[in-house]
């Protein structure tokens, strides 16, 4: 066992609670719920607010005989909900949007959040699809740009990025010099949808999360330097899966998440730049993957008490937070049934 998964092991060592800790709750009242599900590398992460109000960042792939749509409904329905508020769609690659026709011929959905019109040759199509359905299903369509408060109630989702756009200053009071930007390279400029991702970060009293979907390094870098616009979050949804175009250390040092959740698949991200990264970045307690990474191996992926799905099979396992105003948290992975807590750091 490497040192820093047993490091890892010793900080979460306060609560290891069984499934139990759901069931001994099932309406889960003041919890912030964030389930992970598994889309084989693409994203679908369904936000619960404790006004049962749904906010799904993305929808996964399409075809597979609607195997990401019946995941996505799995989930809904063990949230105890019937609905999805938001639909939030970070940009118009087939792993983020292709999965939209299928999604809704099984949940109903409000409304649809993106960053406005396709600006990547290549991804006409994926955007003409939901333009279509949008127009077709009649319904409301909301463009965001940095700075927007989604409209979702129960917590405060703030846009940080979208069309390539980023907030101009800092979320909270004053931007503070990052330190980790003096031996940042200066990436290439990405011209694809990546970099118009919508991105949020989202505050729930105390808590903090971040997820910016598949926003590249370049962009990561207006966000990070000199200044951290972003502040520190306590989770931080490891971006574009966990591959090399994102993840930057000036972004994930300067952040010092306390847990980084990657929804990899086996084959598509978890590259091992970014697993270093963020297993290297100051004030980590825990990687939670959604999927063995077939790049990191056993040298780079986290413990298996860590993995939703493991080497093999795929059991479309899925990863659960339910998250505190104080800043605490826990964490189920579903293939175990374990859930490990996460009391609030000393700052909060």
């Amino acid at each position: 066992m490497r040192l820093r998964r047993f490091l890892s092991t010793v900080l979460v060592a306060g609560l290891l609670a069984s499934a139990s800790l759901w069931a001994q709750n099932p309406n889960r009242g003041g919890k912030l719920r964030v389930y992970f599900v598994d889309v084989e590398g693409g994203q679908a992460t369904l936000w619960v607010t404790p006004a049962d109000q749904a906010l799904l960042i993305d929808t996964g792939w399409p075809n597979n005989d609607g195997r990401d749509a019946d995941r996505i409904a799995a989930a809904v329905k063990d949230a105890g909900l019937k609905k999805i508020d938001y639909v939030l769609i970070t940009h118009y690659h087939d792993d983020h949007v292709g999965g939209v026709p299928q999604l809704l011929e099984k949940v109903p959905v409000g409304a649809f959040i993106d960053h406005g019109p396709n600006r990547e040759e290549g991804a006409e199509k994926n955007y003409a699809m939901y333009e279509k359905v949008i127009v077709s299903s009649k319904i409301k369509r909301i463009p965001v740009k940095p700075g927007d408060v989604l409209p979702i109630v129960g917590m405060k989702a703030t846009v940080v990025s979208s069309d390539g756009q980023l907030i101009p200053g800092a979320l909270d009071g004053e931007a503070e010099p990052n330190a980790f930007c003096k031996d940042a390279l200066t990436p290439a400029v990405d011209t694809t949808e990546n970099s118009r991702s919508v991105g949020i970060e989202v505050s729930f009293g105390k808590l903090k999360l971040l997820d910016l979907g598949d926003l590249t390094k370049d962009k990561e870098k207006e966000l990070m330097c000199p200044a951290n616009k972003l502040g520190k979050v306590d989770v931080y949804v490891v971006s574009h899966h966990g591959w090399s175009q994102s993840s930057s250390p000036a972004l994930v040092n300067a952040i010092s998440a306390r847990v980084a959740i990657m929804d990899n698949g086996a084959k598509k991200g978890g590259s091992i730049p970014v697993l270093d990264a963020v297993w290297n970045s100051p004030g980590l307690e825990a990687l939670w993957q959604l999927h063995y990474s077939e790049e990191g191996g056993e040298d780079h992926n986290a413990d298996d008490d860590y993995i939703a799905n493991l080497d093999g099979p795929d059991k479309g396992n899925f990863i659960e937070l339910m998250g505190n105003g104080d800043g605490s948290f826990d964490v189920l992975n579903s293939r175990t049934g374990i859930a490990k807590h996460y009391n609030p750091p000393p700052a909060h």
